[in-house]
């Protein structure tokens, strides 16, 4: 087995702040599509990761999401 670290192997925290949290996995390549999804509910927390196939997470609703960058919020669409 290879110990090198994958370049896109950076985790993401999700927590949902209310029921329905949508999290949704994107596809690399030159066709991008859904690949996987869960949902939260309030306090339920997802560690994700960014993998070879994996070159997008998207989240639908409100939820903390803390990165190697920071903090962000999600909101739900008004």
């Amino acid at each position: 087995m290879d110990n090198k670290k994958s370049q896109n192997s950076e985790y993401i925290v999700i927590k949902a702040v209310d029921d329905g949290v949508s999290v949704i996995g994107l596809t690399r390549g030159s066709d991008t599509k859904f690949h996987h999804s869960e949902k939260l509910d309030k306090g339920e927390v997802l560690i994700a990761q960014f993998t070879d196939h994996t070159s997008a997470i998207k989240i639908r609703g409100n939820a903390k999401i803390l990165t190697s960058f920071g903090e962000v919020e999600s909101e739900l669409k008004k």
